[in-house]
């Protein structure tokens, strides 16, 4: 059926962790043979990749999540996309699948662009970057460079083609979502170890990428437009002109972008700080630690991300209760996975690095219950923004730029001025938020849910 968005339940729930456990199990399964075969300097320029891979999909500045939004709002029965809040659902009625080809066409011309803008600034600025990173390391700096060029282009390509994912997302397909992601994910695997152990080095890690990536976004095409969304689209004309609509999303989009740069600036600013100040090896460690952060954040948002086309559908019917109970879970998942997940981490984590025979390490005991400790506040704030933004409404991208500058203040003075090495990276995103953000959002939500709504 392509009426309505899918029906979100214990399965879709399931199936996203299952996702988020492949994409725990291929990182930590892949790890272990990136560490054994590469030496720390190696470590540290496949970590910088990966904090380029995240800058990149900055340049989609908030319009995939607003795609998928608005999408959702359209197959709720909405006739009308608005600026800022929800025009009211057309119960029973089928979506307005002119309006739903318009906003496919808007999508294609804003990342069609995108992808372009991307290309042209990796080959250059990118390339300036990447060549002084360079000059610094005693690697295969040939190997280096081919990694690079593939970087570049599967960048610009997974951006054109960002509009697949909100597409997806924004009709409900979960399920299906996360069930592509496992293969992608498998095939990621396999194939990036193959190629490590065929000598590829860095090019083996980003050439498995690339594969998955091409492979994840043959298949979201194919859920989507199956026969019968192909043919309502066929019967229709797009009735919306495609710079009007991108007006009117344009706002929030913008919104997003901008507390999604604020974001960059937090957790992802001191990686290239640190790289001015710091050797490969401690960036090499600092960034093995965030990407296994990451992996342990990704798995405590599952319940929260999984309901996300859902929140628009309970915003837009006003269905408070529903809203409240999901705020609960979501915030209960979070804080039994960062606890468990972390607990385990801080207790065994380098004793397995040490039996792998990793030349890189975690960082210490203190630093890494320090690090966990900044990512839930920081997760827990942002769960609380997921529904806010699920209304339409953007309050915090100001607030998230403010943050991000004062981590940057931070970061100066702690590496540059006070010498502080990796604590300066660990404690000035953290600093930065709690100020403000970590209790704001949580305290919004619940006013408004709890509170108002009495």
């Amino acid at each position: 059926m392509t009426t309505g968005i899918e029906h979100i339940g214990k399965k879709d729930v399931a199936w996203s962790y299952a996702a988020t456990v492949m994409m725990i199990g291929a990182g930590l399964i892949l790890l272990p043979f990136i560490l054994h075969k590469m030496s720390a300097e190696t470590v540290g320029i496949w970590q910088l990749f990966q904090t380029i891979t995240l800058l990149v999909t900055l340049l989609d500045f908030g319009f995939r999540p607003t795609f998928s939004r608005n999408i959702t709002y359209i197959f709720s029965g909405v006739k009308e996309l608005r600026r800022e809040g929800i025009a009211p659902a057309e119960q029973g009625n089928e979506p307005d699948y002119g309006l739903l080809k318009s906003v496919i066409a808007a999508m294609r011309i804003f990342y069609g662009r995108m992808a372009i803008t991307v290309l042209l600034l990796l080959a250059s600025f990118g390339t300036v970057y990447i060549l002084y990173i360079l000059s610094k390391y005693s690697g295969n700096r040939t190997d280096a460079l081919i990694a690079w060029v593939l970087l570049i282009t599967i960048n610009s390509y997974n951006l054109y083609t960002f509009y697949y994912d909100a597409l997806v997302q924004g009709k409900g397909y979960v399920k299906r979502t996360q069930q592509i992601m496992i293969v992608g994910q498998l095939l990621y695997l396999v194939a990036a170890v193959g190629m490590i152990y065929a000598g590829w080095g860095l090019s083996a890690i980003v050439s498995a990428q690339l594969l998955s990536t091409l492979v994840r976004r043959f298949l979201m095409k194919r859920v989507f437009f199956d026969k019968q969304m192909r043919e309502h689209l066929a019967q229709v004309d797009s009735n919306r002109d495609e710079k009007e609509l991108l007006a009117v999303m344009s706002p929030n989009a913008i919104k997003i972008g901008l507390t999604q740069l604020g974001g960059f600036l937090i957790n992802k600013s001191s990686m290239f700080l640190g790289s001015i100040f710091l050797t490969l090896q401690e960036i090499g460690c600092y960034g093995v630690t965030m990407q296994v952060l990451d992996i342990l954040v990704h798995g405590g948002m599952v319940y929260c991300m999984a309901f996300q086309p859902k929140l628009a559908e309970y915003r837009a019917t006003n269905n408070i209760l529903q809203l409240r109970q999901k705020y609960i879970f979501s915030v209960l998942f979070l804080i039994g996975t960062m606890l468990f997940g972390g607990l385990i981490w801080v207790l065994w984590g380098n004793e397995v690095l040490a039996l792998i025979g990793s030349e890189t390490r975690f960082v210490g005991t203190a630093m890494l219950s320090t690090m966990i400790l900044i990512r839930w506040l920081e997760q827990n704030h942002a769960t609380a923004a997921h529904f806010i933004m699920a209304d339409n409404k953007i309050p915090f991208f100001i607030p998230s730029l403010v943050s991000g500058a004062a981590t940057i203040v931070l970061l100066v003075i702690g590496l540059w001025g006070l010498h502080g090495g990796l604590w300066a990276m660990i404690l000035a995103p953290g600093i930065a938020q709690l100020a403000y953000q970590n209790w704001k959002w949580p305290y919004t939500v619940i006013k408004e849910l709890w509170i108002r709504s009495i």
